[in-house]
C-alpha cells in the first residue's frame, strides 16, 4: 500500500474565487455578492482569499475599501494584478500603484512565463518581460508588500523553453517574490507530466504554488500531483468555477486532503461546514448546484441499485468511501424500479416509518416497479413514496367524505 506523502511545514490553499472564478461564463457578482461569498471561503478554512484587481473596476476596487468590516477569522486577503507594462516604470504604473493602497499585506501579480506569449501576446522582448517581472516585483516589495507571482502558461512554456520559463522563476524569486505559482493556464496538463517539471522548477529554491485549469479534465488531480511533487501553495475556486471549465474545485481539493492524506488543512468543524458553503456560495453567485460534485453534491451518497441498498444495510462503508456527515452532506436512498427489499426499509427509515417487516417491505417494492413500468417516478418524490406505503399498509382506506 502507498503511503501519504508527509504534510509540508507550510501549505497553503488559496482562493481566487471572486477573481478567476467570477471570469466563469454567466456569472456575475455584484460588490454585496463578493463580500458575502469572501465570508464563505473563510468559513471554510482558506489561507488565503484573492479579492479581485483593485484599480481595473469599481466593484473590486470598493471590495478592498469595505473588506475590513468583513472581520475575516482565518484568511488574509490577496489583490491582485500584473506586471507593469512593457517599455514603462513600475513606479509610474497605476495598476501598480493601486495594489500599494488596497490595504492588503498580501499582493499576487501575473506574468508570463512562456516565451510565444511573450513576444505574441505582449508584443516585446523576451529580456523586457524578466525586466517587467523585475521591476514590478521590487516595486511592491519596496512598498512592503508580500508578493506573490503567477507564472502564466508555466508548464506549456516549459515545454517549450524551459530555459526562459526557468529564468522567469528565477527573475522573481531574486527580486523578492515569496510564492511562484506555476499556472497551467490553458488547463491542458496531465498528472504524470507535473512530477519532473516542478522538480526542475524546486532547485530555484523559491516557495512553489500550483494554480490549474480543468480543461482536459485534470484540474484537481493535476493540483495532487503538483503537491506530491513538492508545491506547498494550491490556488482553486469553491465548486470548481472559472474561466471555460473552470478551476481546481477546492471543496473536493480540501476534503481529499483532509480525508485521504489525513493531513490537517482545516479543523472538523469547517470540513463539515464544507456542504453548507458549497451550496451557498452557489446560490449567491446564482449559479446552478451540481448534484454529481464529489463530497459535497445531492447525489455524492444517493443510492439506487438495490444492491447497494443490501450492503449498506450491513454496513454503511461498503458502498461509500466516507461518512458524509464529514463534510456536512448525507446519505440518500433512491426508490425507483431497481429498489429492493432494503432500499425500501432504509427510506422507510429515513422517513420515519416501520418497514422493517420483508413481506410488507417486498410488496411495496413490487408496487414500485409496477407503477414505474406504467410511467410514474418515485426518485424525488418522497411524499408520493410514503403515501404508497400507507396505502399498502391501509391507512388510507378511511378517506374522509366529501
Amino acid at each position: 500500500m502507498t503511503m501519504n506523502p508527509v504534510r509540508p511545514e507550510k501549505l497553503h490553499i488559496y482562493d481566487t474565487t471572486l477573481r478567476d472564478g467570477a471570469q466563469q461564463a454567466g456569472m456575475h457578482l455584484s460588490l454585496d455578492d463578493k463580500l458575502a461569498i469572501a465570508l464563505q471561503a473563510d468559513a471554510m478554512g482558506v489561507d488565503f482569499i484573492e479579492g479581485g484587481w483593485p484599480g481595473a473596476n469599481p466593484i473590486d476596487t470598493e471590495f478592498y475599501a469595505r473588506a475590513p468590516e468583513l472581520g475575516l477569522r482565518t484568511a488574509k486577503l490577496v489583490a491582485f494584478g500584473s506586471t507593469r507594462r512593457a517599455g514603462s516604470r513600475a513606479s509610474e504604473d497605476p495598476l501598480l500603484e493601486a495594489l500599494c493602497t488596497a490595504g492588503t499585506d498580501y499582493v499576487c501579480i501575473v506574468a508570463k512565463a512562456h516565451d510565444v506569449h511573450v513576444t505574441q501576446a505582449l508584443r516585446t522582448t523576451l529580456d523586457e518581460n524578466l525586466a517587467m517581472v523585475a521591476d514590478s516585483v521590487r516595486f511592491l516589495v519596496g512598498h512592503g508588500k508580500r508578493v506573490l507571482v503567477d507564472a502564466e502558461h508555466y508548464f506549456d512554456g516549459f515545454r517549450t523553453n524551459p530555459a526562459y520559463a526557468l529564468e522567469v522563476v528565477r527573475t522573481a524569486a531574486e527580486a523578492g517574490a515569496e510564492t511562484v505559482v506555476l499556472c497551467d493556464t490553458n488547463g491542458g496538463m496531465l498528472p504524470h507530466w507535473m512530477g519532473d517539471i516542478i522538480s526542475a522548477t524546486s532547485s530555484i529554491g523559491v516557495e512553489l504554488g500550483v494554480h490549474c485549469h480543468n480543461d482536459s479534465g485534470c484540474a484537481l488531480a493535476n493540483s495532487l500531483a503538483a503537491m506530491d511533487a513538492g508545491v506547498t501553495h494550491i490556488q482553486g475556486t469553491i465548486n470548481g468555477y472559472g474561466e471555460r471549465t473552470g478551476n481546481t474545485d477546492l471543496t473536493t481539493l480540501i476534503a481529499d486532503l483532509q480525508l485521504k492524506y489525513e493531513w490537517p488543512v482545516v479543523t472538523p468543524e469547517q470540513l463539515g461546514n464544507m456542504t453548507s458553503v458549497s451550496r451557498t456560495v452557489a446560490e449567491i453567485a446564482n449559479q446552478p448546484v451540481s448534484a454529481r460534485q464529489p463530497y459535497v453534491g445531492e447525489s455524492a451518497f444517493a443510492h439506487k441499485a438495490g444492491l447497494h441498498a443490501s450492503a449498506l444495510k450491513v454496513n454503511n462503508d461498503l458502498y461509500q468511501h466516507i461518512d458524509p456527515t464529514a463534510v456536512g452532506n448525507d446519505m440518500h436512498m433512491l426508490i425507483s424500479d431497481m429498489a429492493g427489499r432494503a432500499n425500501i426499509q432504509i427510506k422507510g427509515e429515513q422517513l420515519g416509518m416501520d418497514l422493517s417487516d420483508r413481506d410488507l417491505a417486498g410488496q411495496v417494492a413490487s408496487l414500485v416497479k409496477q407503477r414505474e413500468a406504467h410511467g410514474y417516478a418515485y426518485e424525488a418524490a418522497d411524499a408520493s413514496f410514503e403515501l404508497l406505503v400507507r396505502d399498502t399498509c391501509g391507512e388510507l382506506n378511511d378517506r374522509p367524505s366529501r
